[in-house]
């Protein structure tokens, strides 16, 4: 908690101060429209003369405050001032943008209530109490002061020693002027976090926020990961294939360029859309839905780029995929291909069967498994990670790995159509 005996001319008390002269100022229009309310009901009273109308005039602008406080928009003003004079400790955030929910107006509105209500009592003693102690203060040093003293006053100031203690009398004043500021300021700053602070629900929206970045952040990993992992694959085996032909099979090479350029110039293409998304600012879930990626339509070209020989089958209409299904279909064979490239046993053909049901779309591709153990790559193994969540998002499932008969498969369930929600 934020001490309350503070130094009173320190620069913080000294923003709090203003701090505080600024919430006395905001007090004004509810407390003039107060006093029109005791006057109506006490005639003929002086308000600006009279201590019971103005305190009463004061309870009836508090509640009017409190009631203007709860529109949205009071608590990012509030927010503003209290980060700029109170103060506060950087462990102590408070929350940004318009109170959404019931609780946050409430508690916006309290803050607001508490912030003019200790800045019209401290703002009414500066305007008050800092002209008196200076009068007090000079009271021995100018005799003209002694005139204008009341009345009943007059008297008392004949004696040497109250001429004496006026001076320290006055200082002490403006002292104790000064701690009321600082021990009010150091109250708002105490509060600021509590009031001005997220609210559980404000937390809520703001994991919920952040998760959907994350979201966001992890399908473009995946996909750059499977899009540009896969074309360094294809090139690093076509290269590897051209240099070792260069001199008997010009033709071969010829073709191994043109495939290397044509996978280079696609890969590029998409590395430049997914880039583009990330320097997008804005809302990252528009930039996911706007990352379209090819589709089981786009599935010859990768077969015939891929860079191993494919036995593939098809059961059903892969046409008739519906989109999102078709998308996140491309790339998990685009994975399996990689995964053979990189690991299988060059040469030997990958069998791929693709079956679309009424329901559910099967993948299941077949490569030979090598004798040689896998090389491990700096920051490599997501490959599976991403297909499973690809799968996973739209309620599938997947499952990998060597099979008995000398076999590595990648298998893929995925419904075709979002399953129905329960009525609760």
């Amino acid at each position: 908690m934020t001490p309350l005996i503070v130094r009173p001319a320190g620069r913080r008390a000294r923003l709090r101060w203003l701090h505080l002269i600024i919430g006395g100022a905001l007090l004004m229009p509810y407390f003039l429209v107060g006093t029109v309310v005791v006057g109506l009901y006490a005639p003929g009273t002086n308000v600006f003369t009279s201590l019971p109308a103005q305190l009463a005039a004061f309870g009836c602008a508090l509640p009017m405050a409190a009631v203007t406080a709860l529109l949205p928009t009071a608590r990012p003003l509030s927010v503003a001032a209290a980060r700029a004079l109170c103060g506060l400790a950087p462990d102590r955030p408070l929350a940004d943008g318009p109170a959404a929910s019931r609780q946050a107006r409430v508690r916006s509105a309290a803050w607001f209530t508490l912030h003019v209500g200790l800045g019209g009592i401290v703002s009414g003693m500066t305007l008050a109490l800092v002209p008196f102690a200076v009068c007090v203060m000079a009271l021995p040093f100018v005799p003209a002061l002694h005139a204008s003293a009341a009345l009943d006053a007059r008297p008392a100031l004949d004696h040497t020693w109250v001429l004496a203690v006026a001076p320290p009398a006055g200082a002490a004043m403006l002292l104790a002027l000064a701690g009321c500021a600082a021990a009010a300021g150091a109250l708002l700053a105490d509060r600021a976090p509590v009031l001005l602070g997220p609210t559980p629900d404000d937390r809520l929206a703001a994991a919920e926020r952040r998760a959907a970045e994350l979201a966001v952040r992890n399908r473009l990993a995946r996909e750059l990961h499977d899009s540009v992992g896969h074309a360094l694959s294809a090139v690093t085996l076509q290269a590897g294939a051209a240099r070792r032909v260069l001199d008997s099979d010009p033709g071969f090479v010829r073709e191994a360029l043109a495939a290397i350029e044509e996978t280079t110039r696609r890969t590029v293409g998409e590395l430049d859309a997914v880039l583009g998304l990330l320097r997008q600012d804005g809302d990252g879930a528009g930039g996911a839905d706007a990352l379209a990626g090819p589709g089981l339509d786009a599935l010859g070209g990768l077969l015939a780029r891929c860079g191993v020989p494919v036995r593939y089958e098809a059961e059903g209409d892969p046409g008739a995929v519906p989109g999102p299904v078709s998308a996140e279909a491309y790339r998990i064979v685009q994975e399996g291909l990689s995964n053979a490239l990189r690991h299988g046993v060059p040469g030997s053909p990958v069998r791929l069967r693709i079956g679309v049901g009424p329901r559910e779309l099967a993948i299941v591709l077949d490569s030979a498994l090598s004798p040689r153990p896998p090389v491990a790559r700096p920051g490599g193994g997501r490959g599976l990670t991403g297909v499973a969540e690809r799968a996973l998002l739209l309620g599938g499932a997947t499952e990998a790995g060597p099979r008995d008969d000398g076999v590595w498969r990648l298998a893929a369930r995925l419904p075709l159509h979002a399953p129905a929600k329960e009525p609760r």
